[in-house]
């Protein structure tokens, strides 16, 4: 794949801004989801299906992934200034996020090619959703410990357990589940395996979570005997726990094959400003607070040092001292800031900041209460924020592990 020259990639620039600029639904009637992790209706889930296989067929998405998989086989470069195109003009969120932004790449990685033929373009085209099965009611934090029991029955799994925080799980056609095939073994991790299962079989029943946020988002699912493929098995019995540290290298962002879009929206400082340049505390504008003003431009600076640090990680020579530090720090470092930030921005709402979505007294009906209490779950899901400083602890500065 050749190198493009800045003028092929400046005329693609145009071409795919003029596409957005053509596409891109400013108000479809209903207030659609920050994250894929907020879907909660069939308008919005309709909306964002069409949404991605609108942008997929049109070349925008999966721009660099293979062409004989579903992808259009580009230089990677043209997929980050599609996705940087798909920002400016604020349009919404791909759907398929587990398909798309772990799936896949992890398929890509280490899938059989039969399963790169089969899953890929309809993960692409949002023709197939897919959710993920690794948290346990039972079990938090600790996906070492997960009970859902796999056991082989000639060319089938029977699987019995139950997963939990599971985005999509109501509407999601195939599942990454880490499940127990054995209990034996030298540790818990021994006798995990990892399947890519059909969720609409018999013996599978999901559901809906109410979160606090009064979306249904999320789901539990139960499997009651429900009889999987044993083609869908990744590697060996026993080596789930590898396959799954590998998928989690890229919900964490530790590794990346840039499938195109965004799954998140990214909280924008400037539409804060906005905010604060009208609001108003004992009839002066907020922002004459020059405590307010200091806070405001500190988180300027930490989201301008978070995106140049997103370029630097692509530069080998200014990363050499500690390689993955950048990448294992990425989650950690922008899901915490989100949830700041968006805490920051209740600061300046006043009385007006005790109402949320649909009360006409709302700050922009509730919008920035909404991302702030939705922005937990990004501290949460792929590994707590404890759990991704222990990694950095360990992996990055050679601190002894916790114990």
């Amino acid at each position: 794949m050749s190198t493009p020259s800045p003028q092929e990639l400046a005329t693609f620039e145009k071409q795919c801004d003029a596409w957005f600029s053509e596409n891109t639904v400013r108000d479809p009637g209903f207030m659609l989801p920050l994250t894929f992790m907020e879907v909660s209706t069939d308008q919005q889930f309709d909306f964002l299906r069409d949404w991605q296989r609108k942008v997929y067929e049109a070349g925008y998405f999966g721009m660099s992934w293979p062409t004989e998989y579903g992808g259009y086989g580009m230089h990677p470069e043209y997929q980050r200034i599609a996705t940087r195109i798909m920002k400016n003009h604020d349009a919404p969120i791909m759907l398929n996020a587990i398909a798309n932004g772990w799936t896949g790449p992890l398929l890509l990685d280490i899938g059989r090619e039969e399963d790169k033929r089969r899953f890929i373009k309809p993960m692409l085209s949002a023709e197939e959703i897919w959710c993920q099965g690794f948290s346990e009611p039972e079990h938090g934090s600790d996906l070492g410990s997960a009970q859902t029991k796999a056991v082989r029955d000639g060319d089938e799994y029977v699987i019995n357990g139950s997963k939990i925080w599971t985005s999509l799980g109501d509407r999601a056609d195939y599942m990454i589940l880490l499940a127990r095939t054995s209990n034996d073994g030298p540790s818990k991790y021994a006798g995990l395996s990892f399947f890519l299962a059909p969720m609409k079989i018999p013996g599978v029943e999901t559901r809906r979570l109410k979160k606090l946020t009064g979306e249904y988002g999320f789901t539990q699912c139960f499997f009651t005997d429900a009889r999987i493929p044993a083609s869908g098995l990744v590697g060996e019995e026993g080596q789930g726990w590898m396959v799954a540290m590998k998928t989690l290298e890229y919900e964490r962002g530790a590794k990346v094959n840039p499938v195109g879009g965004y799954f998140v929206k990214e909280m924008d400082v400037m539409g804060v400003i906005d905010m604060a340049r009208s609001a108003k505390r004992g009839g002066k504008p907020v922002l004459d607070d020059p405590v307010m003003r200091d806070k405001l431009v500190d988180y300027m600076i930490e989201i301008q040092a978070l995106n140049l640090n997103n370029q630097r990680r692509r530069m080998a020579p200014l990363t050499s001292d500690r390689p993955m530090g950048l990448a294992l720090m990425n989650k950690l470092a922008r899901t915490e800031l989100v949830r700041e930030l968006t805490e920051f921005s209740l600061q300046f709402q006043g009385t007006r900041a005790g109402y949320y979505v649909g009360d006409e007294n709302a700050v922009d009906d509730g919008y920035w209460h909404r991302s702030y209490l939705n922005s937990f779950s990004a501290t949460i899901g792929g590994g707590t924020s404890q759990i991704q400083k222990n990694i950095i602890g360990e992996h990055v500065l050679g601190l002894p592990k916790g114990r």
